[in-house]
């Protein structure tokens, strides 16, 4: 994108962006199948589970922004729709009918999956001088084990 002068070369800048499509697609996949447990979600812990779905899912819609809008920054177009995200994403959808705990141990395992996946997207972008898109990752890393930490409580 002409124009963008961050300090990050042309190459470092594509090489980001191109890293993130695939962290917004895993988020954007784990917000849809959260707000689907939320609003499936039944028996003894409905309340609890209920509200902690919700939580959880406003919370990754809001990162799902941000990581779109640093994608925008570094230059390039933020990937979106549903064929795009099927092909990015590497997080399991839900097969429908899960009991409430294991909407947990799959949302649990889901946050997990996407720490991982954005540990090398950190250094990638820390390696290129990208500090901004690093400090976004260990926000996401944080946010996503705190979330597997919280889903893993309700099942002990």
């Amino acid at each position: 994108m002409a124009g963008v002068s961050l300090g990050l070369s042309d190459n470092a800048r594509k090489q980001i962006a191109e890293s993130l499509g695939p962290i917004l697609a895993d988020h954007y996949l784990l917000a849809l199948k959260t707000q689907n447990f939320h609003w499936n979600v039944t028996g003894p812990n409905f309340q609890g589970l209920h509200t902690l779905f919700g939580t959880q899912y406003e919370a990754l819609h809001a990162a799902l922004d941000e990581i779109a809008e640093r994608i925008r920054t570094l230059g390039y177009p933020a990937p979106g729709g549903f064929a795009v995200y099927s092909k990015l994403a590497s997080l399991p959808e839900a097969k429908g009918g899960e009991s409430w705990s294991q909407m947990c141990d799959q949302l649990a395992e889901d946050n997990d999956k996407l720490v991982q996946r954005c540990r090398p997207v950190r250094e990638l972008a820390e390696g290129l001088g990208d500090a901004e898109t690093g400090d976004l990752m260990i926000e996401r890393m944080d946010a996503l084990a705190k979330a597997a930490w919280m889903l893993r409580s309700h099942t002990g």
